[in-house]
Order: C-alpha cells, then sequence, then structure tokens
C-alpha cells in the first residue's frame, strides 16, 4: 500500500473511532419510539428483572418519535395533552391499562379501555412503561426526586438511601411539610400527630407489608412515610404499636403523590440523553378528592 493509501486507511480508521462519540452527541432526531427505549433502559445502567414490565403498552415501536412525554400514569388527561403539545411518546411509569401487567383480555368490551385504545391510535402515540428499571438504577429515579421535592437529601443516610435523620419535629409537622411540598389533598395519619420524631424512613409507592413492617420493626425508626397500605396490614401495625406506647407512626401520601416528582426527575434526565429532543412532564396529579367543608351537613 502507498503512503497516501496509508494515511487514507489511517484517517478512516479515525472517522469510525470517533462516530460513535459524535452520533451520541448529535441532536437526537429521526429516532422510532424502540430506539428511544433502549437507549433510556441501557443509560440506567440496570438490568431489568426477566419478568420486567417495562414493556410496550400499545402503539407501533417504529414510530418516529416527535416528543417524550415522561408521566406517573398515562391516564386519558395526560394522554389528552402530550396530544396537544405534539409529543408521540408517552413514558409511564405505572399501567396504562388498570392492572400491573397491563394485561387487556378482561377489558375487551369494556367502553373506558376501548376509548382509550382508540385515542392511542387514532393520534399514533406509543406507550412505553419504566419502572423496573428506573428503580433499579442508582439512585432510583423515582426516590431520588421524590427527595428533592421534599427538600430531604441533606437529612439523608449514606448507608441506607431509605433513611432520613431530621431536626427534632412532630409526626404532624412533618405531614404538614410534605402537604405543602407536594400539594396532597389528602394525606393520612396513623399513630400520634404530636409525637416527637428525628428518625424517618421513606419507602415510596406500594412497598408492600412485608416491607413496611420489617422497617418499623427497626429501633432507628420512629416514623415511616409511604404511598399506600392495605387497612388491614401495616395500620394496624402501627395502631398497636402505638397503643403499646412504641414511638411508631405512619404517614399515606397515597401512591400517586409519593412516586409522581420521580418522573419529573426523568424528564430532567432524559434530556441529558437526548439533546434537542422535546421532552415534558405531564402530572397525572392525585386522583382523590375532599369533601368540601359546605357540603357537609350538619345533623
Amino acid at each position: 500500500m502507498t503512503r497516501i493509501g496509508n494515511l487514507h486507511a489511517t484517517f478512516l480508521a479515525s472517522l469510525m473511532f470517533l462516530l460513535p462519540a459524535c452520533v451520541a452527541q448529535s441532536p437526537s432526531k429521526g429516532l422510532t419510539a424502540a430506539e428511544v427505549m433502549q437507549r433510556v433502559i441501557a443509560a440506567t445502567g440496570a438490568t431489568p428483572p426477566p419478568d420486567t414490565v417495562d414493556t410496550l403498552k400499545a402503539g407501533d415501536p417504529n414510530t418516529v418519535v416527535t416528543g417524550i412525554v415522561t408521566t406517573f400514569m398515562d391516564t386519558y388527561p395526560v394522554l389528552e395533552k402530550a396530544v396537544a403539545s405534539g409529543k408521540n411518546l408517552i413514558i409511564t411509569h405505572e399501567p396504562t391499562f388498570y392492572n400491573h401487567l397491563d394485561q387487556q383480555s378482561q377489558f375487551v368490551s369494556d367502553p373506558v379501555y376501548q376509548q382509550k385504545l382508540a385515542y392511542i391510535r387514532e393520534h399514533h402515540l406509543v406507550v412505553y412503561r419504566f419502572h423496573d428499571t428506573w428503580h433499579l438504577r442508582k439512585p432510583d429515579g423515582i426516590l431520588a426526586g421524590m427527595i428533592d421535592q421534599f427538600g430531604w437529601r441533606k437529612y439523608q443516610n449514606s448507608a441506607n438511601p431509605n433513611l432520613f435523620t431530621l431536626p427534632p419535629t412532630t409526626v404532624g409537622q412533618v405531614a404538614a411539610s410534605l402537604q405543602k411540598s407536594t400539594g396532597a389533598r389528602a394525606i393520612r395519619i396513623v399513630g400520634d400527630p404530636a409525637m416527637s420524631v428525628t428518625q424517618i424512613a421513606l419507602m415510596p409507592g406500594a412497598s408492600g407489608a412485608d416491607r413496611q413492617i420489617k422497617t418499623l420493626e427497626q429501633d432507628d425508626v420512629q416514623l415511616l412515610v409511604a404511598g399506600e397500605s392495605r387497612e388491614w396490614e401495616t395500620v394496624p401495625y402501627v395502631v398497636d404499636a402505638a397503643a403499646e406506647g412504641r414511638p411508631k407512626a405512619l404517614i399515606l401520601l397515597g401512591h400517586v403523590v409519593s412516586e409522581e416528582a420521580g418522573m419529573d426527575e426523568c424528564a430532567r434526565w432524559l434530556h441529558t440523553i437526548f439533546p434537542g429532543m422535546p421532552i415534558q412532564f405531564i402530572p397525572a396529579g392525585e386522583p382523590f378528592q375532599t369533601v368540601p367543608h359546605t357540603s357537609i351537613q350538619k345533623k
């Protein structure tokens, strides 16, 4: 090979070496929904479990993405807002079709299901779920978003990210602070609101009675802040513990309120992966309403 040929070969080799870096830094255009999700999962550095729910829920995975919406749950109002914004890839943390595995066979004749699916198809939306892998990322994406919303990062235990040591306060004051930071309408307290606390555990979502009670068994946990709990499991455990004179209490934020900021965090994180891609967090919002005082009839 001539000297010019050698230089040409060297240039091509250098170009091939630099190409991946150039592609990674270029604006994210012309990507399909499947390609976006492949990059998202890879960027977490986590391996989805064999039975993961992080799969396509509706739409054509080969659809070219015009923009991304992250949400806690892709309710019908969220889908409408996504369409109005011109974005067609919905990355939802929770199910689209009313059960954990998004099994749709039981709903095929249901008018609510039929209309939602028809809306997705009519507007060429693509829905992927991003649950298991977002939790498995280090740090857990949902927990990270919630801690920032609460302003608790400076109180976080370095060895256990779910534990926090706050300045002396009370259960009621913690609940009031969380209501202010989240805007929640319906926060429930089990135990004595006046109980003094410093040691708090945070378990967003539906972590289950086994994990919740095991956490409350720890001597260094006085208050558990959780998303939701069955009222015949962790709730009566705390009722009994408090009645026995043990310093235990429970605050239930609701599942949405306890995790939604984690999908806002997801939108911010996605901007670092897809520069130039329109990305927006759309809140599903707390589903529960409180009874207006004016509508309560005096007996």
